[in-house]
């Protein structure tokens, strides 16, 4: 049974089904045309109900960062998982073997020489032969080998051990959000050609999966064959970086907001409201905004505390203590993991509510 959102207490996180099932459809769709496999990372959404709803539009399986979020999609019925993650605790190995023991195929990452000497540990411990990825950074500076010499070295190491197999090659692009639009899709060149020259001097058979919303339509857009899977993840909902900043999203395909209410106006020109840093997180824009006005008005979140954030703008003198406002996020995904559940909206009535199995997993 549906309900009006004015019978929600605030903060509450929002879902417009309608926009997260275009979005799922989009991306899926853009996938499809060129022949590229979607494997979703879902440390964005982290719920069970939209992984479900993905492998259903045709992801190919699904990408996580910790064992974790691996074990709390397994009712989603994902076959296939991806954990892109330096793993190296050899007390992960009984649940790397139960992880592998529910699913066709669990594929871990080597992520440097020095991590692999620690993996591979952990991989004679699973006792049974482990598909990895290797990662290649390609301007991040994160994990990843950095060049040519560095990964031959890696394969070589990989192939004389009886635990592993290397599938294939990953990155994490998430350089480019700081990329302007005019000049994403060099970036993009770049980064297949940075990935490619690395494979090719190992094995030109193997895929490359290159991963981040900002790039992922015009991955596959570029592929031409050279690019086999991508691997967003804020697609699904979106936020003030993938649609303010980067310009990959339209603000009207946003699917998640954060109803807040105005609590207090202690001062000309500001409101605070009932959502802070243990709603927002701390992630802000390069301009310190933490959360824009979902209906284009002119209302910042431009400081938050714990429990209170600011507003400010031109249209706070008109808020009234008691309104409620929907608000965009900077940066959706610890969104979500500082929440348990989601409400679920279509034309303004909550209609459902989902359950962050994977909120917190962060073993």
């Amino acid at each position: 049974m549906s309900s009006a959102i004015d019978a929600l207490q605030t903060p509450s996180v929002l879902i417009d089904l309608r926009r997260l099932e275009g979005n799922i459809r989009t991306m899926q769709a853009a996938c499809d045309e060129y022949g590229v496999e979607l494997r979703p990372h879902l440390k964005t959404h982290k719920m069970v109900e939209v992984a479900r709803r993905q492998l259903a539009a045709g992801a190919r399986g699904l990408t996580c960062a910790k064992l974790g979020e691996a074990e709390a999609m397994l009712p989603s019925g994902v076959r296939q998982m991806f954990v892109a993650h330096s793993l190296v605790d050899p007390l992960q190995a009984p649940r790397i073997a139960a992880l592998a023991d529910r699913l066709d195929e669990l594929q871990l990452a080597v992520t440097s020489e020095a991590q692999a000497e620690a993996f591979l540990n952990v991989a004679q411990k699973v006792g049974r032969k482990i598909p990895v990825f290797m990662a290649v950074d390609t301007g991040l500076g994160r994990e990843g080998v950095r060049d040519r010499a560095t990964a031959d070295r890696l394969a070589r190491r990989l192939a004389r051990s009886p635990h592993v197999e290397l599938r294939g090659f990953y990155t994490h692009e998430g350089n480019l959000y700081g990329a302007a639009p005019a000049e994403q899709r060099d970036r993009v060149e770049d980064v297949i050609t940075r990935l490619s020259a690395i494979r090719d001097a190992i094995d030109p058979g193997l895929p490359i999966w290159p991963g981040c919303s900002v790039s992922a339509r015009l991955m596959v857009g570029a592929s031409r064959g050279r690019v086999q899977a991508v691997r967003p993840g804020a697609y699904v909902f979106g936020d003030i970086y993938l649609t303010r900043i980067t310009g990959v999203m339209q603000p009207e395909d946003v699917a998640l907001h954060v109803l807040v209410t105005v609590v207090d106006k202690p001062e000309p020109g500001l409101a605070l409201i009932d959502a802070g840093s243990k709603t927002f997180s701390s992630d802000r824009t390069p301009e310190t905004l933490f959360a824009i006005d979902a209906d284009g008005r002119d209302l910042a979140v431009v400081r938050v505390n714990e429990e209170h954030g600011y507003l400010r703008g031109s249209a706070v003198e008109a808020l009234r203590i008691g309104e409620r406002v929907r608000l965009t996020p900077a940066h959706v995904c610890p969104v979500v993991n500082l929440t348990d559940d989601v409400q679920v909206i279509a034309d303004d009535r909550v209609v459902d509510t989902w359950r962050v199995e994977a909120r917190g997993r962060v073993q």
